[in-house]
């Protein structure tokens, strides 16, 4: 037998409180950058008066107006080769597909879906993962059939929680995905197999939301196997790095929903405030963040994400 993820009925428990602000870190970078900017507009009002004061405030009114009402919208598909010294030769050119952090009902949670969706469907990736996070409000959960049943790979399509699909109702989102062919592997392995060879793909509870537990998740997986991780939280790489894992895909963090050069990240949640953004080396493993579909629509230098992996042999 190659997964252990638990039955709906085994998960009715699993209702955590909802989200705390109190464990969002804001950057010390951004919040000394705003101090700044603060202090020389008002020197600037007071050396130029109304004048000033109107082009300052038309240049904000433009800023927040592009990150509220632009950025959000306009999601973008990244590309991303992902070298690896043991790659199996029957897995050169694997293409994954990763779908994240949809969040449904929030603004333009729905529209970007379906963009993502259409770019699956046209790239044909070999494999399909989702790294949790569907819904904001439990409302939309109804919606997940229609916006994601067009979707399909050959080697199957996978998911795990996030921590608002714990709070919004998981047992609901498993129960409408699970008949589309997508199989959530909570704390759970799935043998894989391509061109005569096999792989392993593993996927781990939430951090913050469930009970993320790699030993159950790696209890079949042979000790030299190829493995692929799927967790929502990036943190976990952290434990990961210490098994024999080639990649572990997560997203979570929206990539600190604002990104510019010399400020970095504007703010990270709980379990995601080690590893932010993109690809990232954790000891021998990978580790790639994806900034997602969806969130609070509040974004600079951060467009939402969808992502196609090729792997190639280092």
């Amino acid at each position: 037998m190659t997964s252990t993820t638990p039955t709906i009925s085994e998960t009715k428990s699993m209702k955590p409180a909802r989200f705390d602000p109190t464990l969002v870190r804001y950057s010390p970078r951004w919040l000394g950058a705003g101090a700044a900017v603060g202090t020389l507009a008002a020197l600037a009002v007071q050396a130029g008066g109304v004048a000033a004061a109107a082009a300052l405030g038309a240049a904000g009114v433009v800023g927040a107006a592009y990150t509220v009402l632009v950025e959000p919208r306009r999601p973008v598909l990244e590309r991303v080769t992902l070298r690896l010294p043991n790659l199996p030769p029957a897995l050169e050119g694997l293409r994954i597909g990763q779908l994240s952090d949809m969040h449904l009902g929030q603004p333009h949670g729905h529209e970007n879906t379906r963009w993502a969706v259409a770019q699956m469907v046209r790239e044909q990736p070999d494999l399909l993962i989702m790294t949790g996070d569907f819904v904001s409000f439990p409302e939309p959960i109804v919606d997940l059939p229609e916006l994601l049943g067009p979707l399909h790979a050959p080697l199957g399509m996978y998911a795990v929680p996030g921590n608002h699909d714990y709070w919004e109702g998981v047992d609901e989102i498993r129960a409408m995905l699970e008949p589309l062919g997508i199989e959530f592997l909570i704390n759970a392995g799935k043998r894989l197999s391509r061109r005569g060879d096999t792989f392993w793909l593993a996927g781990v509870d939430d951090m913050w939301g469930g009970a993320a537990d790699l030993d159950a998740a790696l209890a079949h997986v042979p000790a030299d196997a190829f493995t692929l991780l799927l967790a929502h939280a990036p943190d976990f790489a952290d434990v990961a790095a210490h098994r024999n894992i080639a990649v572990q895909f997560s997203g979570h963090t929206h990539g600190g929903h604002m990104c510019l050069p010399l400020l970095g990240w504007f703010c990270l949640p709980l379990h995601g405030m080690r590893y932010a953004a993109g690809h990232e080396r954790v000891q021998a493993m990978q580790l790639y963040i994806t900034r997602g579909l969806g969130g609070l629509p509040f974004r600079l230098g951060c467009p939402p994400e969808a992502t196609i992996f090729t792997l190639v042999r280092e």
